[in-house]
């Protein structure tokens, strides 16, 4: 299995843990905002393969006790059950993040019990999803399938949204939140602009938009917090 990515060391990505990331290539949406394009469009080369991964790991034991997968969308690869198999094998803690539109390979990782905390991204309301994800049309039902999974099962987990001006505004926010209620945890992530995103012209929103819109989303999910707000 082909690595795109590998940062040695995150206090960020995998909260609570002292984690390293590992990153997979290729994603079936193609948000104007995404920070890993370049990963996402399949223009990034591999950087090692998993038995170069798995050597990594074998040294980081006791130094880092977990990993967090990310992408791109890592629930596109067939063999990622077998990569998670292999690193919970040397006895680390798996973080998966994930845009929702896998729910069979999402069910039959929880059902093995290969992550321990599942990180999914919830982009805009109904109306506007595929706008916002760079398509021209989107069935919403495998993913409203795998919001229905984590707020019903054992594994942690958190939804999260990242706010861009051009594509959300409050109403939105009334509407994601009826798709997520009863969620565990919400966090609003600020967009902040960088070389690796794709289209210019996007801009952060306010902290006071945030915290308005954050008001909004505690009616359906009460833990609901902002993240990358100075």
């Amino acid at each position: 299995m082909q690595i795109h990515g590998l940062q040695k060391m995150t206090l960020l990505d995998y909260p609570g843990h002292v984690a390293c990331t590992v990153f997979l290539g290729g994603c079936d949406l193609r948000c104007p905002f995404c920070h890993n394009y370049e990963l996402a469009d399949g223009s990034a080369s591999p950087v090692m393969d998993d038995a170069a991964l798995m050597a990594f790991l074998k040294k980081r034991q006791g130094l880092l006790d977990g990993v967090a997968i990310t992408g791109g969308e890592p629930c596109l690869h067939a063999e990622l059950p077998t990569l998670l198999e292999n690193i919970r094998a040397l006895g680390f803690s798996v973080k998966l993040d994930t845009n929702g539109f896998h729910p069979a390979m999402l069910r039959s990782l929880l059902e093995r019990g290969l992550v321990d905390y599942v990180a999914m991204d919830i982009k805009n309301s109904p109306e506007k999803y595929a706008e916002t994800s760079g398509r021209q049309s989107l069935d919403l039902r495998p993913l409203q399938e795998s919001i229905t999974l984590l707020i019903g099962g054992s594994v942690d987990y958190e939804f999260r949204t990242t706010v861009v001006s051009e594509f959300h505004k409050a109403s939105d926010f009334e509407e994601i939140g009826q798709m997520v209620f009863g969620a565990k945890r919400f966090f609003l992530q600020c967009f902040t602009d960088r070389d690796s995103v794709p289209f210019g012209g996007l801009h952060a929103p306010s902290r006071e938009q945030l915290e308005q819109y954050a008001e909004i989303m505690r009616k359906y999910v009460p833990d609901t917090s902002l993240r990358g707000v100075d």
